[in-house]
């Protein structure tokens, strides 16, 4: 049984995790351990309160930047009425780049879900992984192609990317299938190494976690209907997490304009360690 304490710690963590490229679902599988808690964590019904929680941080997203999906949107269903994706209409392009990232995460999860729940209750792995996450930050800010800001707007600068650089940052968005990796910090690097500033990556970020956060919600939030004892604690930590994701999302905004992905990398690599000695 999830109690309301471990859902409140849970739904902040998420909140604070899932954004920051420290990976939530990381932290979902350490913290339990870490703290004594005995919690089935292969239970199909702690998968959906994890779902719950991250369906509240992409509906939060989602009226975070609802001026940018209302003109993706009707811009995906202007070039549908046209059959064309002409040179003015960018948020249609950036709609498409959004469904073509998508995909990769969508279907790894689909044919893996099983294999990938194995991992959940796997704390000493996760700690490594995470490791490895924090590697992967490092590796981003060595490894990222630097381009000058010719045009002017994130959103116009984002719809340069080609087809097959948005499905690269998808399939690199798939590492956070496995518990430790951070999928913001994963897409990201990928944005990155596209030539993105970290502004216009993180930004895609959000907007690529929207889709693939709400589908997976839609797939496993019926589970929750089958055992009434998790509807109080699921709720309570769906609302902190939804909250925490809204204070993430407008302080990692600004945060990036300026900055780097340096901190998180560091610690992912100390919290790693320091999880992988005490599992050891």
């Amino acid at each position: 049984m999830l109690s309301f304490y471990q859902a409140a710690i849970l739904g902040i963590t998420q909140g604070i995790s899932e954004l920051f490229p420290i990976s939530s679902l990381g932290h979902s599988v350490i913290i339990p351990t870490a703290l004594g808690w005995h919690i089935n964590q292969k239970d199909p019904f702690f998968l959906s309160f994890l779902v719950a929680t991250h369906a509240a941080t992409a509906l939060v997203l989602f009226v975070f930047f609802w001026r940018d999906w209302k003109m993706i949107l009707s811009g995906i269903f202007r070039s549908l009425k046209e059959r064309e994706i002409g040179k003015d209409n960018y948020y249609a392009k950036l709609g498409w780049l959004l469904v073509i990232g998508t995909i990769p995460a969508g279907v790894l999860g689909l044919l893996f879900e099983d294999l990938l729940k194995t991992l959940f209750a796997k704390a000493q792995f996760t700690a490594a992984v995470l490791i490895l996450n924090g590697l992967m930050l490092f590796g981003a800010e060595f490894l990222r192609r630097r381009k000058e800001k010719k045009e002017k707007g994130s959103d116009q600068r984002i719809a340069k990317l080609t087809w097959g650089q948005s499905l690269k940052i998808g399939f690199l968005q798939s590492l956070a299938l496995i518990p430790g990796f951070s999928r913001t910090g994963a897409a990201i690097t990928g944005g990155l190494l596209t030539g993105l500033s970290h502004e216009d990556a993180a930004r895609f970020s959000f907007l690529l976690a929207t889709p693939i956060i709400g589908a997976a919600a839609l797939l496993k939030l019926p589970e929750l209907t089958l055992k009434q004892d998790y509807l109080g604690p699921t709720l309570l930590g769906a609302v902190l997490s939804g909250i925490f994701a809204y204070l993430s999302v407008k302080f990692l905004v600004k945060y990036f304009q300026t900055k780097n992905l340096t901190p998180f990398g560091v610690y992912c690599i100390l919290v790693g360690a320091l999880f992988l000695f005490f599992f050891r």
